[in-house]
Parts: C-alpha cells; structure tokens; sequence
C-alpha cells in the first residue's frame, strides 16, 4: 500500500481530547528559551526543534534565536528539513556570501520532496538571513546550514510518486553523521518533530535522530513545541500556564507534563490507501511511551488559541512560472490539467487563508481535510491512467 500521509501528519499536527487529571510527576518549572537553549549547546553536540510547518510563533522565535551573539558564538551548522541536498554545494557558495543568483539557490527549498518547503515564508527569509550573519563574521566563525533532504532531481522523476521512494530519515541522519558528530561540531536541526525522536532505533517508524544515536548516543537535545495542548480553554486565565513567561523551555523528565502520552500532543494518524480509500493508522509500540522518553524538553510560546499562522509570501503566490512546475510534477506521469480553473481555485484557498491569523491545529482531522486528500488521491490515479 503507498501510505499518502494527509498534511498534519509529518508536519506534527496534534491534539486529541485530554484528560482532565494531571498524572503524577513535579510541576515542570519553565525558564527563559533562549539562554536555557545556549545552554544546553553547552552539554550537547546538536539541538533539535521544530520549523517551517505554519506556525509564525515558533519560526519567529528561531529568526531571533540564530540573530543572538551568544548563539553565534556556540554553533557552527544549522541542518534543515528543507534543504536539498542534491544543491548543497550552490548553497554552501550562497551562505559563504559569493555571487549566486537567487533564482538558483531557491532550488534549494523549492525542488525538495516535500511540496510544504517551497510554499515556506520561513525558508524564504532564513536563507537569505543565514547569507546576511555570514557576513558580519570573521571567516573562521561563520555558519554552514546543511541541506538534509534527499537529493532528488525533479528533471530525471517520471513519476510523482516516485519521489516517495527516498528515505527521508537515512539521509537525514547521514548528513548528521557525515557533516556534524563525526567531525564533533555543533549543531542546531531544524526539522518536523517526528524526525528527532528518541527511542525509535528499532520502530517501524525510526526517526533520523534514533538512527544516528545508534551510533552516537546521548549527544542529543530534542525540544518539543505544547502543540495543540490546551487548546480551547473558555479564558486565558484558566490555562495552567497562564503565569508562564513566553518563550519559556521546560524540561520533561520527572514532571507530569513529560509523564503525558503523544496521544495529548497529536492527532490520529490517516493514510489514504492505493485504492484511495481512508485508514486510521496506529502509532507503533515504541511510540507509545511518554513523552519524556521521546523528548528532552518542551517550549512554549503562548497561549494556543492565540498562536498565529505563516501566511504564503506575495512573491510565491505570484510565482506562475514555478506554480505550473508544481503542477507538472503533481500530474506525473501526465501533462497536467486545465491551468486555468486550477490557479484560480488556488488563488481563493490563499485569500481564504487570510481571513483567519490563527495557527489552529484541529483536535482531530476534518472531514474536509479528508475530503480534500481523497480527491487529490482520486485525481492522480484518474490522470495515471489516461494514455500517454
């Protein structure tokens, strides 16, 4: 079955119903993120946090991190989810500050496998900033940002599923490997959550950082974000947080937050079969632990009902040249439909996403969502059978 996770999923969409009682454990006390963040690149080689997934909060916080002299001073490599690694050298050459044309290092984030990349405001400014740092430091102490995604070449698929054929998690963590704990550097991993898990060496599921850690153990910080936890509450006040700094870093181990399940951070997991059929998917066993066996902290941002969304960029909405390309590739191995009525229902779903700023995260998948995912399905296996 080729299992086509619905958005959420990877992107670490949460939330189920939570449980009223608090399980046992001490009151995760919460300090301020950034110096508790520097701090722990002081006992560990990489840190690991989420990004890029619609949540302007959390990219916001990572835009301010990366600015901190103190953080300059402690890092030597950002690795992201959204990099090819296929154009590593173009990038190495553009954040080094030599004459790359942008049009060329945007391959970088917009000819990955994962179609969230290119519509990312984030990776848009992060680039370009990365570029801006570098030249405000002595050659000695400036910054490589590492692209860890598969190194594909959109001009040789001929297929739009074969681009599920890379194994996200094996490069991830060889680039880690290779570019970073082998040569004892340090590093900040910019990645969805489910790729910096602990404990995950043996799952059906392992997670890049559970890969490495096989070999490189203990050298690991990975912070969660609350997610949807929280959520819905009738007044700001009756948040258990509500007298919480933000950003604030919580440690997980031994407090009650930490003794809470994935299930209180993340939805149900659907799959769309071959058939285009739905399928709830379990989490496999080695999941099902606590959250303190899988993370080392969590950060927090605010309360969740407040939490504001990244909007698309102008200049990508307005971007027809690499819209028809996305189009192309999404229609392999077919040409792809009526341009027309497919950009103007494309340019409402953008404008609609602008009446509301808030990063919402359902408490579990919408029958639209669902909806939405099914006819996609339906329209590749219809164009997959029209003759070449």
């Amino acid at each position: 079955m080729l299992l086509f996770l619905v958005t959420a999923l990877l992107a670490i969409g949460r939330a189920q119903t939570q449980q009223q009682a608090k399980p046992t454990g001490s009151e995760p006390t919460p300090e301020p993120a950034v110096p508790a963040i520097l701090e722990a690149f002081d006992k560990y080689q990489v840190v690991g946090m989420g990004e890029a997934h619609g949540d302007k909060d959390q990219d916001d916080f990572i835009l301010s991190l990366i600015r901190n002299p103190a953080f300059l001073e402690k890092v030597n490599d950002i690795a992201v989810e959204c990099g090819n690694s296929l154009y590593q050298p173009i990038l190495d050459r553009y954040i080094a500050g030599e004459d790359v044309p942008f049009t060329e290092v945007q391959k970088v984030w917009r000819n990955t496998t994962q179609i969230m990349c290119s519509w990312s405001g984030f990776f848009e400014q992060f680039f370009p900033l990365m570029r801006a740092i570098n030249q405000k430091l002595p050659p000695g102490k400036r910054l490589r940002v590492l692209a860890a995604d598969p190194p594909i070449d959109w001009d040789q698929i001929k297929d739009y599923k074969d681009h599920l054929k890379f194994d996200r998690e094996i490069s991830i963590a060889s680039v880690m490997e290779k570019e970073v704990l082998s040569k004892h550097r340090k590093a900040l991993m910019l990645f969805g959550e489910l790729h910096l898990i602990h404990g995950q060496e043996k799952s059906a599921w392992p997670s890049a950082v559970s890969i490495y850690e096989r070999d490189y153990p203990n050298l690991t910080f990975v912070i969660s974000d609350f997610g949807s936890f929280e959520r819905d509450l009738p007044t700001l006040s009756s948040s258990r947080f509500a007298t919480w700094s933000f950003p604030s870093l919580a440690r997980a181990k031994g407090s009650w937050l930490g003794a809470l399940d994935l299930w209180h951070f993340y939805p149900k997991q659907v799959s769309i079969g071959k058939d285009c059929d739905v399928h709830e998917v379990e989490l496999p066993q080695s999941m099902q632990k606590p959250m303190e066996d899988l993370f080392d902290a969590f950060v927090y941002f605010g309360p969740q009902d407040l939490r504001l969304k990244e909007q698309v960029p102008a200049d990508i909405a307005l971007d027809i040249y690499y819209r028809m390309e996305q189009r192309r590739r999404e229609a392999l191995p077919n040409p792809p439909g009526p341009v027309t009525e497919a950009f103007r229902k494309s340019d409402q779903e953008i404008v609609k996403s602008a009446d509301d700023p808030l990063y919402v995260i359902p408490k579990e998948i919408t029958k639209d969502v669902l909806k939405s995912a099914v006819q996609n399905c339906l329209d590749r296996k219809s164009r997959s059978s029209m003759p070449q």
